[in-house]
């Protein structure tokens, strides 16, 4: 009769693969950051946010647009050049001291606004977006302020993400493609982006050709890549729309998304991190005293009476310049506690709103908002994309409902673990792709 083994102890039983695990997780990780573009609402958001701001900003200064960035400003077209000669910035208005080209180029940044507040053509938009922004504010680079400084920079971070995978006309479009396909149907034949892009091509070779891209070696360089990304991803959309040349682009699109993504969250936390700690080194953030001097300017009194009656207040002056300092301080440090971030999210933007509103600095207020928005949770995201679907169907309920595909793209929709192949022959955005489960920084 044989004996069975004994069956040893709970500690000297053999421990699980700690190698095979953390290999299993650095594969999903990979998997997850390559397959998908991450934060898509918040991407869309982000894009619409600056977008609107700059747009109104144009909007707003079109009646003095000539004393601030053209012909008749203080800040002369020799001047500028000068200014440019030294520090290598870039703007397509010192390519001429006509008032001609100025209006054109005022007109061309106002229209790539509109493009991209849309998500129409997102691609060439965005980068259009980023020329003109580049342009109005190297032409004249007094008459900003802080929220100048954060669009310019989210204007160039856009350029590389996949930011129309909701909420726009690329993501609706390319939807429709998708549900012909379906039925059965070829998809349609675009026409508009590639001839935006061939248009775009002679112009960036004849600035490059006669130097007027800057004296920044990554500019021409960007816009280099940007075009013959554009003409790669319509060939592959045009010969081989399922082939390995299109899942290659698609993976280096997602991890330039991806990167440019986490380069945004890092430099709003950077924005907020140094604000706080230079306001702590000065004596009037520590006394308290702060908010009240800013409320007794009259260039930052929109609203006199309301401005003197939070001045009258020590206690609410104390407590608001104390928030401030504390909220700035402490938010890169809540980034990986959902609750509290969300709560100090709520804060800030209500900070700003109460700045646009008190100092009467309303762009700089929408592009910080906009800039935080990039770590709202997804599901707050959807349920205001979904109220806003609501609130457009009821509005526009009296109109007689058109035939065709349903609408995809829109604030109602949530990315889907796969996503469709883009629309042959265009260069507009893929629809949304897989977001995965689980609590992330944007989520």
């Amino acid at each position: 009769m044989t004996s069975t083994p004994p069956i040893p102890p709970p500690a000297s039983r053999p421990a699980p693969d700690r190698v095979a695990t953390a290999g299993t997780a650095l594969a999903r990780a990979i998997q997850r950051i390559t397959a998908s573009a991450l934060g898509p609402y918040q991407s869309a958001v982000i894009r619409i946010g600056f977008a609107a701001t700059y747009l109104f900003f144009l909007v707003r200064e079109l009646p003095h647009r000539h004393e601030l960035y053209g012909p008749d400003s203080p800040w002369h077209w020799d001047l500028a050049r000068q200014l440019t000669a030294g520090n290598d910035a870039f703007s397509v208005l010192l390519w001429s001291d006509s008032a001609l080209w100025f209006e054109v180029v005022y007109a061309l940044t106002v229209l790539s606004a509109a493009g991209l507040l849309l998500g129409w053509r997102t691609r060439a938009t965005s980068v259009l977006f980023m020329v003109g922004v580049l342009s109005v504010q190297n032409r004249s680079v007094f008459m900003g302020d802080g929220g100048d400084n954060v669009i310019h920079l989210m204007a160039i971070y856009l350029v590389l993400t996949r930011c129309a995978q909701v909420w726009s006309l690329d993501a609706r479009r390319a939807a429709r493609d998708t549900e012909r396909t379906a039925l059965g149907l070829p998809p349609r034949r675009d026409v508009t982006g590639p001839v935006l892009w061939a248009v775009l091509g002679p112009v960036l070779l004849g600035a490059t050709l006669m130097d007027g891209l800057g004296g920044t070696w990554w500019l021409p360089v960007l816009l280099w890549i940007l075009w013959l990304s554009a003409a790669a991803w319509w060939a592959a959309n045009r010969f081989a729309p399922y082939g390995q040349q299109r899942a290659l682009l698609d993976v280096l699109a997602n991890l330039a998304h991806n990167a440019t993504l986490l380069v945004i969250m890092v430099e709003v936390c950077l924005i907020y991190a140094t604000a706080g700690w230079y306001k702590i080194q000065g004596s009037r953030w520590q006394d308290g005293t702060a908010l009240y001097y800013p409320l007794k300017l009259d260039y930052f009194a929109p609203w006199p009476a309301l401005s003197d009656v939070l001045a009258s207040s020590g206690l609410m002056v104390m407590v608001l310049t104390y928030a401030t300092v504390i909220v700035q301080v402490a938010f890169p440090f809540t980034l990986f506690n959902r609750r509290l971030k969300n709560v100090l999210l709520v804060i800030m933007i209500g900070e700003h709103a109460g700045i646009a509103l008190l100092l009467g600095l309303p762009f700089f207020s929408m592009a910080m908002i906009a800039a935080d928005a990039v770590f709202l949770p997804t599901v707050f995201l959807v349920w205001l994309g979904g109220r806003a679907a609501l609130g457009r169907q009821r509005l526009l309920g009296w109109l007689p409902r058109r035939s065709g595909p349903p609408e995809a793209g829109g604030p109602q929709e949530v990315p889907t673990a796969r996503s469709a192949p883009e629309e042959r022959g265009g260069t507009g955005e893929a629809p949304p792709h897989g977001t995965g489960g689980g609590h992330t920084l944007v989520g």
